[in-house]
């Protein structure tokens, strides 16, 4: 009985928490979190971590404390932080409300910095006194304990299966981008609808919220960067509000058994998906047009003018982009070496095609990562910026026009092994046209600069 109670009131929904239990709760949770989460660290890597290390916001999972753990080590702490979570949320709640205070403003448990704030302040807070003649669960604090099991419910499911087929089954698959954000919708909006339906915006906004705290978990544990998040958002909260109208539905006419199949059924798909088929080459054409003739122009795509392009670049290589810096060619002819080099590292591209001065073509033997990842960690867990992205060959064409000037253009091969292919293609041709767009744009000025002068 001991038991049934201390576990009602710490992850119950209705029980209520009044100032003292939550502060003793809240503070001996996070210390017995600090403790297991040092000593895993301490033994997975031989680091340590200090007290205030750990409390500064996402700062606990470190890349470069966390860079030498297996993925094991990872994915304990991530199901370890989950009961700690839905405690912290499900106290949260109800000290808000014994506070007399709306339930909703316990959900901000969840959001880094704020947390803390809102924990200080519900510690002092004093219970209300009507709540202390009334401890029933109203019909506004059911729908915001419907939202948490929705929420979480889906986060959980989220980080599950980025798990099992990002670091088990090493692949980026239909089952993660298509089926995972679907069955997200599908748990977020069965649990809100559990007890009545509930109305479509309120199931759409439940469905994007576990879409949101999903991405912000995966960058709580260093498992993807904001750029990656910003480019999967689109497609994923479309499918998750697909998958609310299906679990509205479920929830309204009791179809449990409908729900655990979708659950069971999402990991077998992972495990039973088929390799991905053979690797296509993709091209990405650009072209300018320069005010000078071609064999001025070739000067500058050659390389025999060192090309050191601006150091600032537009705003969506500042997130993290790789961007080209400078660049320029060792030797002459077939077998000559050009060198470009990026925010990221250093292409290595042997001549393959010279011909002045109409062609420039040459294969990549080497090349860096696609993105720096904008995180607050200086490593990001994601497999995919190692080699999901691959240049393959590139190609200056010079087209001579009737009044005197140059069409420039540069052409990209590259290849990518994630899918959906055709949706990742929309955003790795928009980066690469950029790529050559401040190449050529760049070369365009020097020619022109350097045929008036």
């Amino acid at each position: 009985m001991a038991r049934t109670t201390a576990l009602a009131t710490l992850a119950g929904t209705s029980r209520p928490v009044d100032r003292r239990l939550y502060f003793r709760v809240g503070l001996g949770l996070g210390a017995l979190k600090y403790l297991v989460d040092t000593l895993v660290i301490f033994l997975a890597t031989g680091s340590t971590i200090t007290p205030w290390a750990y409390l500064a916001p996402l700062l606990l999972l470190k890349g470069e404390i966390l860079g030498a753990a297996s993925p094991a080590v990872l994915a304990f702490l991530v199901l370890w932080t989950l009961p700690f979570a839905w405690i912290g949320g499900s106290m949260s709640v109800r000290r808000a409300r014994d506070a007399g205070l709306s339930p909703l403003i316990g959900l901000f448990m969840f959001v880094p910095v704020v947390n803390y704030l809102m924990f200080i302040a519900l510690s002092l807070a004093q219970t209300a006194q009507w709540q202390r003649k009334e401890s029933r669960v109203a019909g506004h604090d059911r729908m915001v304990w419907s939202t948490l099991y929705g929420v979480l419910g889906g986060s959980a499911l989220a980080l599950a299966m980025t798990g099992l087929s990002v670091f088990v089954l090493h692949q980026y698959g239909a089952t993660l981008f298509f089926g995972t954000p679907f069955v997200m919708g599908v748990v977020s909006a069965w649990f809100l609808n559990l007890d009545q339906p509930r109305a479509l915006p309120a199931n759409i906004a439940v469905g994007s919220l576990t879409v949101g705290v999903s991405g912000g978990l995966m960058l709580l544990f260093a498992l993807e960067g904001v750029i990656c998040l910003a480019m999967a958002a689109p497609i994923a909260l479309a499918l998750s509000w697909l998958g609310v109208l299906l679990g509205r539905a479920l929830a309204v006419a009791d179809h449990k058994k409908a729900l655990a199949g979708q659950l069971g059924l999402l990991p077998l798909m992972a495990l039973g998906e088929p390799p991905p088929p053979a690797t296509m080459v993709h091209e990405v054409s650009s072209a300018v047009v320069v005010q000078a003739a071609p064999d001025v122009v070739w000067r500058y795509v050659a390389g025999w003018e060192r090309i050191e392009l601006p150091e600032v670049p537009a705003w969506f290589f500042q997130l993290g982009v790789a961007y080209p810096q400078r660049a320029w060619i060792d030797g002459e002819g077939v077998g000559a070496v050009r060198h470009c080099e990026f925010s990221t590292g250093a292409f290595v591209e042997p001549i393959t095609v010279w011909d002045p001065p109409r062609t420039l073509g040459f294969d990549v033997v080497e090349s860096p990562p696609t993105m720096h990842e904008w995180s607050p960690y200086e490593v990001v867990h994601a497999p995919h910026l190692d080699g999901i992205l691959q240049s393959r060959r590139g190609e200056f064409r010079l087209v001579p026009l009737p009044d005197g000037a140059t069409r420039l253009e540069g052409s990209t091969w590259y290849t990518f092994e994630m899918a959906p292919r055709w949706y990742w293609h929309l955003w790795s041709d928009a980066m690469i046209h950029a790529i050559h767009t401040r190449v050529l744009d760049h070369v365009k000025d020097a020619a022109e600069t350097g045929a008036t002068g």
